[in-house]
């Protein structure tokens, strides 16, 4: 697995506290800078987030939905973990309120188009119209109000399913794109104990990476609890990633390249 690009800058902040020593917790906070473009995760493409062993990034799709979003939501407060949710811009505009709590509950809050098309096999211009008002419904969903300038440039392709020509635009629009390293195949209907042991030896065999699952199923929802459970029994730590903004006030920020 490579992990890292040289058009990937991060700021490593310190461990962010947990609720307690009996649960999971956040192990640290990866900020991103989403200039240059960044495109991470290797069933995609050739570089991931500079993780070391053991370190997960849990990401979310195609939410926000009714009750499912909100049981993933209560299992991460629980376990004071930390995610990045990619919307729906459809989905946000018509559930605002969760968007809000992600927001409130210190979740990223990322974007997966208006309404899920496949882009690749649609027209540029559609494609670009897609991604560019769910970006806006997310923002208002979350924020109240819409800038020429995403609050937060992550972008998750659905099905991920770019092209060259978009990959460009979003590069030049300083937007992020995540892949994933590995993913729980929620899209298939199998029972939440057989979710949690495909996705544990998934993630056996990686070792580390960023792991997508959908809060709009049920079977994940019903599986998340455990699976963070056995992430903390089996030594694996979460890493939070956000867009980095030097205004923020991190401590200190530094280019990785390749290999370093």
């Amino acid at each position: 697995m490579v992990l890292l690009a040289p058009f990937l800058f991060v700021a490593l902040a310190g461990p962010v506290l947990a609720c307690g020593p009996e649960s999971l917790g956040t192990r640290r906070v990866l900020a991103v800078d989403t200039a240059g473009g960044v495109r991470v995760g290797t069933k995609s493409y050739p570089a991931t987030l500079p993780l070391a062993d053991k370190e997960v990034v849990l990401t979310f799709d195609d939410g926000p939905w009714p009750g499912t979003t909100e049981a993933v939501l209560d299992a991460l407060a629980r376990e004071c973990v930390k995610a990045t949710f990619f919307l729906i811009g459809e989905n946000a505009a018509a559930r605002p309120a969760l968007v809000r709590r992600m927001i409130a509950d210190g979740h990223t809050v990322g974007h997966h188009t208006w309404s899920h098309p496949i882009l690749s096999k649609i027209a540029t211009a559609d494609a670009l119209n897609e991604i560019e008002r769910g970006i806006a419904a997310d923002d208002r969903a979350a924020y109240g109000s819409v800038s020429a300038t995403p609050r937060v440039a992550f972008f998750r392709f659905p099905g991920f399913a770019d092209t060259p020509e978009l990959l460009d635009r979003l590069a030049e629009r300083k937007i992020a794109v995540f892949g994933a390293d590995l993913w729980a195949s929620d899209w298939k209907p199998m029972t939440p104990q057989a979710q949690l042991d495909l996705v544990m030896k998934r993630l056996n065999e990686t070792g580390r990476g960023i792991v997508l699952f959908h809060d709009t199923k049920r079977q994940t929802a019903d599986m998340l609890p455990a699976f963070l459970r056995a992430l903390k029994d089996s030594g694996y730590g979460v890493v939070h990633i956000m867009p980095a903004h030097p205004q923020a006030g991190r401590s200190f920020y530094r280019s990785l390249s390749a290999g370093g």
